[in-house]
């Protein structure tokens, strides 16, 4: 396959000249069918929740935030003011502007000057509400860089450092976001204290294995159970080095999350209303339509990319000896301990990887790893396919895939080989969509 036979939502899979296309048509069909499941338009709720006798202001942040903000504004009866901040290049084009709404593009993975610019419109906006006012946030996964507030001492290049070091860690997402909160004013529960009496509704698209709101992009909204303590524990568990403002904020009981009853927190109306396991049961469904029998790991995964890979290696090929089609799904956010800081790749290709080198050519075994939100790691791409003839096609291109495994390379082994699914920002968010497809014979009738 040439670089410009590389998928992407511009360009359709049909006719492609590659061995296996059929499949990789179906794989692109399943993952589109979980990205669509969770899209703003199908998960947010028809009544949009206004004041009756107040003001109301909307706050949209995250991957999602253009649609759901543009949502929001077409289903409320009058245009609503506020705020939306997304990741930079995540604006549909020639997106309408709002009455009211100003728009932030920001930093993610890794905080700028615009997102400390939109921490603080977050916090001015919330704190001029009043008794009677109503705040309705509408969050999204990206929002601990989107919106960035360092504790007092702490400054931006520190975040960001000690960002970088958790990413490349290891840590899960809940283990990086209890060190986030606790550098920060407006995470864990701060943007609800700052609104005071004013009601605080939250819709949640989630991207957290398990779906606890209080860990969606750091819950600045949401009542926090974590602790100075566990957030200090975290950093020496995976052997951080931080900057000397950080570990005197880490041990400043100034910077302790807000408790839940503190100035009616407690009483903030929150819902997850699109999560990983409906992408999964869309999934499912178009699965089962084309004939294949499905096993569900659920989307709460969260091992090492390439141990993983391995795992769903050695299942594929036990359940590929019934001579049935069979799909495996599975979602959640694994993760990558990055070895060479200057590799270029994404904990889904890393994952593939893993698994075709698991696989090692074994026959009607086919695969997508994607994140959901169009951007796996930093690269352009939602993630990638592998075949059964990948790493022969490696091979005789002379690309070594222990080699680009080991330097957390994936990116550059999916890019040469053409095999890298490219969809830009899907304006959703709810982490890994991982399905492999097994191509034994399926019911007569089904393609």
């Amino acid at each position: 396959m040439t670089r410009e036979e590389t998928i992407s939502f511009s360009e359709p899979l049909v006719g492609l000249a590659t061995r296996g296309a059929s499949t990789r048509d179906r794989l692109r069909a399943l993952f589109d069918a979980a990205v669509d499941a969770v899209s703003a338009a199908r998960s947010m709720p028809r009544n949009i929740p206004t004041s009756q006798h107040g003001r109301t202001a909307v706050i949209a942040v995250g991957k999602a935030a253009a649609d759901m903000m543009g949502v929001a504004q077409s289903r409320a009866a009058n245009p609503l003011p506020g705020l939306l901040v997304t990741r930079h290049g995540h604006l549909p084009t020639g997106l309408a502007a709002w009455p009211g709404v100003e728009t932030i593009e920001a930093g993610h993975p890794y905080p700028d000057d615009n997102s400390v610019l939109a921490a603080q419109k977050a916090l001015a906006i919330a704190t001029q509400l009043e008794a009677g006012d109503h705040l309705l946030f509408l969050l999204s996964g990206g929002g601990s860089a989107l919106l960035a507030a360092p504790a007092d001492g702490v400054s931006l290049t520190d975040k960001q450092q000690v960002t970088r070091a958790l990413l490349q860690s290891g840590a899960t997402i809940e283990e990086i976001n209890c060190v986030r909160k606790h550098l920060s004013t407006i995470k864990g529960g701060r943007l609800a204290v700052a609104a005071g009496a004013a009601k605080v509704t939250t819709w949640i698209i989630s991207d957290i294995p398990g779906d606890d709101p209080s860990f969606v992009s750091s819950g600045p909204t949401v009542a926090d159970d974590t602790s100075l303590e566990m957030a200090r524990e975290i950093v020496a568990k995976y052997g951080i080095t931080c900057p000397e403002p950080v570990m005197r904020a880490l041990k400043d009981l100034a910077n302790e999350t807000p408790a839940a009853d503190s100035l009616g927190l407690a009483g903030c109306d929150t819902v997850v209303i699109a999560r990983a396991r409906d992408a999964l049961a869309a999934a499912r469904t178009a699965a089962e339509s084309h004939g294949y029998r499905v096993t569900d790991l659920g989307d709460q995964l969260q091992a090492e990319s390439r141990h993983l890979g391995a795992s769903h290696a050695a299942l594929a090929r036990r359940l590929a000896q019934d001579g049935h089609a069979r799909a495996i799904i599975s979602g959640g956010e694994t993760t990558v301990t990055v070895q060479n800081k200057a590799g270029r790749g994404g904990r889904n290709m890393e994952y593939l990887l893993g698994l075709a080198i698991a696989l090692n050519g074994a026959p009607g075994i086919f695969a997508l790893a994607c994140d959901t939100d169009g951007i796996d790691g930093t690269e352009n791409a939602a993630g990638a396919i592998i075949t059964p003839d990948t790493l022969e096609r490696a091979r005789a291109a002379g690309i070594d895939p222990a080699e680009h495994l080991t330097s957390n390379n994936a990116y550059l082994f999916f890019e040469a080989l053409g095999d890298l699914v490219i969809t830009g920002p899907t304006l959703t968010n709810v982490n890994d969509f991982r399905v492999i497809l097994i191509e034994n014979e399926r019911p007569e009738g089904k393609d």
